[in-house]
C-alpha cells in the first residue's frame, strides 16, 4: 500500500510538472491573440521600422499640434477604432498601433518588445506634435502606463485597466506558481507613481475579465487626485466601447 501511494504521488507530481512546463512554454499564446491584417480607407498605413520588426501603424491626419496614440487589447483589431475616434477627435492626429504580430506588423509579441516599440512610436509622433495623449485599453493599459512613466505624455486614458498581469494570472491559476513562470507581468502598479500626466480610468460596470478590484488597485497607486474614474453602466469588458458615454468621456478628457 505504501509503495502504491508513492507511485500515485510520483504520477501526480509528474503531471503537475508537465502542466507547469506547458504553461511556461505556452504562456504567450494565452496572453496574446494576434489579429489578421485588415484594411481601411479612412486612415493611412505607416510602416515603422523597429528593432527586429516593422510595425503597421494606422494614422489619421489632424489639424494643429495635438495627437493621440492608441494601444488596444490583446485580441483587438485596432482598425475598428478608426471611425469612432475620427468622429470623436476631429482635429487630432490619431495613431493606432498594431503590436508585433498583429494586423500586418511583423515579429512576435512580448512585454519587452511592446514597451520598447511604444517608446519609439511615441518619440516619432512627439517629433511632429507638441502634445501627445495616450489611450490604452485592457492589455494596452499596461503599455500606456509604462509609456507615461518614461515619457512626457500630455494625458493618459486607461480603459478597463489592471494592476498587473501577474496578479490577474495568480487569481485565475492559483494552483500553479505563476510568479515563477510568468515572463510578461506588465506591472502597472509599480510604474503608476512615476506618471505625471492627468489620468482618466474608464471602467465597465460588469467586467469579468478584469475584476474591479484590480482596476481600483491601479487607481490607488497614482498620486491622490490624479485620476478621474468613470464607470460606464450596463457594459462589460468588451462592450464598454459600444456605449455612447465611452467616446464622450474620452473626448471630454482628452480635448479639454
Amino acid at each position: 500500500m505504501r509503495r502504491a501511494g508513492l507511485v500515485v504521488i510520483a504520477i501526480a507530481l509528474t503531471f503537475y510538472a508537465a502542466l507547469c512546463g506547458a504553461l511556461y512554454f505556452g504562456q504567450r499564446s494565452l496572453l496574446y491573440f494576434p489579429t489578421p491584417e485588415s484594411r481601411s480607407a479612412r486612415a493611412e498605413a505607416l510602416s515603422l521600422a523597429m528593432d527586429g520588426a516593422v510595425l503597421k501603424v494606422w494614422r489619421v491626419a489632424g489639424i494643429g499640434d495635438r495627437a493621440m496614440i492608441y494601444f488596444g487589447g490583446n485580441g483587438e483589431d485596432v482598425a475598428g477604432s478608426i471611425a469612432p475616434f475620427t468622429a470623436a477627435f476631429p482635429d487630432t492626429a490619431i495613431y493606432l498601433v498594431n503590436y508585433r504580430g498583429y494586423g500586418g506588423s511583423t515579429g512576435s509579441p512580448s512585454e519587452a518588445a511592446l514597451l520598447a516599440d511604444a517608446e519609439r512610436v511615441f518619440d516619432r509622433v512627439r517629433a511632429q506634435h507638441a502634445r501627445v495623449a495616450v489611450i490604452g485599453r485592457s492589455l494596452g493599459s499596461g503599455v500606456a502606463v509604462h509609456l507615461a512613466s518614461v515619457r512626457d505624455v500630455s494625458k493618459l486614458a486607461l480603459v478597463t485597466p489592471y494592476d498587473s498581469v501577474l496578479r490577474i494570472a495568480q487569481r485565475r491559476m492559483s494552483f500553479v506558481p505563476v510568479a515563477w513562470l510568468l515572463e510578461d507581468t506588465y506591472d502597472s502598479v509599480a510604474k503608476a507613481p512615476r506618471v505625471r500626466a492627468p489620468v482618466l480610468a474608464l471602467l465597465a460596470e460588469v467586467d469579468t475579465s478584469i475584476p474591479r478590484e484590480h482596476s481600483e488597485r491601479l487607481v490607488a497607486a497614482f498620486k491622490p487626485g490624479q485620476v478621474d474614474v468613470r464607470v460606464i453602466p450596463a457594459t462589460d469588458h468588451n462592450s464598454i466601447s459600444d456605449a455612447p458615454e465611452y467616446d464622450r468621456a474620452l473626448a471630454s478628457f482628452l480635448l479639454n
